[in-house]
């Protein structure tokens, strides 16, 4: 087997070596949940240092919160997990994987990992945001998976334009929408695949969307989707397909169970109901809001008085991060945060502001960011039965000693 250099090599070998069973928990690495039923086992998986297990099979695995304060972009061994399906391939030979590039194109391809490599590389720091994130917080309670505020990530990508790739094929004027298919597969055959599609304008002219072959300057790890993944910066999870094995253009709006019945939100501002509410009409889920968090304080944390710095950071759907500000009596009064360096629209934006806390008070630290595009983070939380894309302000009380 030939590899063009010694990290595809390396990167092969470890793929190939990698296996889905974790590698082993010490049950008394217990991360105590923030909600009824939330805590969580630690548990090391192949690539990756102990993460926080929602379930092992398929696996979803949860980013530590303290992660997001060591700094902007997340590292591959502490970035999240999710899966579909749990027919998920324990070894892929990147220098033998093929991407089909089929349906209503005027020329079919057949790309390697070579052959992508060939496009010119692009690259994208992005946040990857699973949709449920946070559904733990939904008051009342919905099913799903029960996440806290990791099922997030943030990460520089690089790999091919899609819009290079479909205008190679060649689309066709009657094509609607494009479809994305990976490695992964049911274990029952009554189970569908997992497939999710892009419009066909959104797919040929946003030089943003990517097929990626890495992460943060090094192959992706087997778990998030080895050898090459789809990136949608600004819109959630659901759409990055890994282990990306089929691009289809269609002639129809996708109707498979993924796209018409499943990650779909209420067609109603911000996505809100109320839990009586029904009838209602729904859309695919899209674009990210804007949110932000503090990450170097807890919920119910102690400070000792003095001078502080509160750290954080906000995102959103594309637009960037236009101001963030921090509260420290729960949302009665505002101060403008000091935003740092800019990594571009789809990243996380770090911010930092200063603080005095008097010994003997309780305070209640908020933060609220706003978007390019004039969007704020509001203090209702909002409600859907699927427990998708809670935005709402965060808060922080601290006692001071």
């Amino acid at each position: 087997m030939l590899h063009s250099s010694r990290r595809d090599f390396l990167a092969a070998a470890a793929a190939t070596a990698a296996a889905l069973a974790p590698l082993g928990a010490d049950a008394a690495k217990i991360v105590k949940g923030v909600f009824g039923n939330g805590d969580r086992p630690l548990v090391a998986f192949p690539q990756k240092r102990p993460l926080m297990v929602l379930t092992p099979r398929p696996p979803q695995l949860e980013t530590p919160f303290e992660v997001f304060d060591d700094g902007v972009l997340t590292p591959n061994d502490a970035f999240f997990v999710r899966w579909h399906l749990a027919g998920i391939p324990t070894s892929v030979d990147g220098a033998k994987h093929r991407i089909k590039v089929g349906g209503l194109v005027d020329h079919p391809l057949l790309l390697s990992l070579a052959d992508l490599k060939k496009y010119e590389a692009v690259e994208v720091v992005a946040v990857n945001q699973c949709s449920g994130n946070s559904r733990g917080f939904f008051t009342p309670r919905v099913a799903g998976g029960e996440w806290q505020n990791g099922a997030m990530g943030n990460a520089r990508w690089t790999g091919a334009r899609l819009q290079d790739i479909l205008a190679k094929a060649g689309v066709q004027a009657s094509a609607k929408q494009v479809q994305f298919h990976g490695l992964d597969g049911p274990v029952f055959p009554e189970t569908p695949a997992f497939r999710k599609s892009l419009d066909i304008g959104m797919a040929t002219s946003n030089p943003d969307i990517v097929v990626a072959y890495e992460m943060n300057g090094e192959p992706l790890p087997l778990l998030n989707g080895y050898p090459v993944r789809l990136i949608v910066p600004g819109w959630f999870a659901t759409y990055w397909v890994k282990m990306l094995t089929d691009i289809t253009v269609l002639d129809h709006v996708d109707d498979n169970f993924w796209m018409k019945t499943a990650y779909r939100i209420p067609a109603t501002p911000n996505a809100n109901v109320a839990p009586t509410d029904k009838g209602y009409a729904t859309i695919p889920i899209n674009r990210m809001p804007v949110r932000s968090f503090i990450t170097n304080l807890k919920d119910g944390a102690s400070l000792k008085a003095g001078n502080h710095v509160i750290r954080g950071i906000a995102f959103d759907g594309g637009s960037g991060i236009r101001a963030v500000q921090c509260s420290t009596d729960g949302g009665t009064s505002w101060t403008n945060t000091l935003l740092e360096a800019d990594y571009g629209p789809y990243s996380f934006r770090r911010w930092h502001t200063f603080v005095t806390a008097q010994a003997g008070t309780q305070m209640t630290f908020a933060c609220r960011a706003q978007a390019g595009d004039g969007s704020m983070q509001v203090a209702t939380p909002i409600w859907n039965a699927s427990g998708y894309q809670r935005s709402s302000i965060e808060s922080y009380k601290v006692s001071v000693s």
